[in-house]
């Protein structure tokens, strides 16, 4: 097995919705917020996780693949491929498993798939949005009260503060490809990509996207892929 290239997609994420991604602190501060986001240890800065964009576009892929069903919710292996009879979908499943690799296969079955095609970079804020947050114009984080609602009384209850990054914000995404010379069709797995990425900005990104939250619009730095990115339409019947 032989590394032939690695394409680069690099763009820039926009927020059209407040954006969260939980930083994990079940601390409570006094005036504080209930569910902080995620930042930066040094900068504070707010910032997407790599892993979190690739949860999402990998969750995404595999429900539109319709393999939830053989995995029970859980990321698709290569053993769960077995379980799979439609053709069509097991293909997808194994485009699945290249893009973003499997655990506890065995030697044989790496040698057949190989090693995991995609990476995933943190992303940060971009340079424009620094700018903006330093002459007022924009901040990067927002405090949204929340609360329920007593169906009898009609009163709010629980009240819970919820930290967000807000609409306009923007951050910069780093996407790496690698492409074997078992891959006889790359196109295909770029495409894959694409398209995991389309249905992030069909749905949403981070928590509470029930709720409004995490509304996105990638755009790339190539124009080609932009344009190729904009007439994907992932449920198109063949």
């Amino acid at each position: 097995m032989q590394l032939k290239e690695i394409r680069e997609y690099k763009g820039k994420i926009i927020l059209i919705t407040g954006l969260h991604i939980g930083a994990g602190d079940i601390e409570m501060h006094i005036g504080g917020t209930d569910n902080p986001v995620i930042k930066h240890p040094f900068t504070f800065e707010p910032y997407i996780p790599g892993s979190s964009l690739k949860g999402k576009v990998r969750s995404l892929l595999e429900l539109k693949a319709g393999v939830v069903g053989v995995t029970k919710g859980k990321p698709l292996s290569i053993h769960q491929l077995k379980d799979i009879k439609e053709e069509k979908i097991k293909k997808e499943g194994e485009r699945i498993i290249k893009l973003f690799g499997t655990s506890g296969a065995e030697e044989e079955e790496i040698k057949k798939y190989g090693p995991t095609r995609l990476s995933f970079s943190d992303c940060m804020i971009t340079d424009d949005t620094r700018k903006k947050v330093a002459a007022g114009e924009i901040v990067l984080t927002e405090i949204k009260p929340e609360n329920s609602i007593n169906r009898i009384t009609g009163t709010a209850e629980n009240p819970r503060f919820t930290e967000r990054v807000p609409a306009g914000v923007e951050f910069s995404f780093k996407i790496t490809l690698k492409i074997f010379d078992i891959d006889e069709k790359p196109e295909e797995l770029e495409n894959m990509l694409l398209t995991g990425l389309k249905l992030v900005e069909y749905d949403a990104l981070g928590g509470n996207g029930s709720r409004g939250y995490g509304r996105v619009k990638f755009e790339f730095d190539s124009d080609d892929i932009n344009k190729k990115f904009r007439e994907i339409l992932p449920f198109t019947k063949n």
